[in-house]
């Protein structure tokens, strides 16, 4: 499987593998990876706008 499947994926952007292993951990583990996936994101977009918009 490739990288930017997964995040496509993870971002439910699409569709999971109906023949991927199902386990609660990792559910658990996918859910882990999406939250630190969207608080990255998030730290890049601050960034972007604290340095090309609020700068003194």
């Amino acid at each position: 499987m490739g990288i930017l499947r997964q995040l496509a994926e993870y971002l439910y952007l699409k569709k999971k593998d109906p023949d991927a292993p199902k386990s609660k951990w990792i559910g658990y583990m996918h859910g882990i990876n999406r939250l630190s996936l969207l608080m990255f994101l998030a730290a890049l977009i601050y960034m972007l706008i604290r340095f090309l918009f609020l700068k003194k």
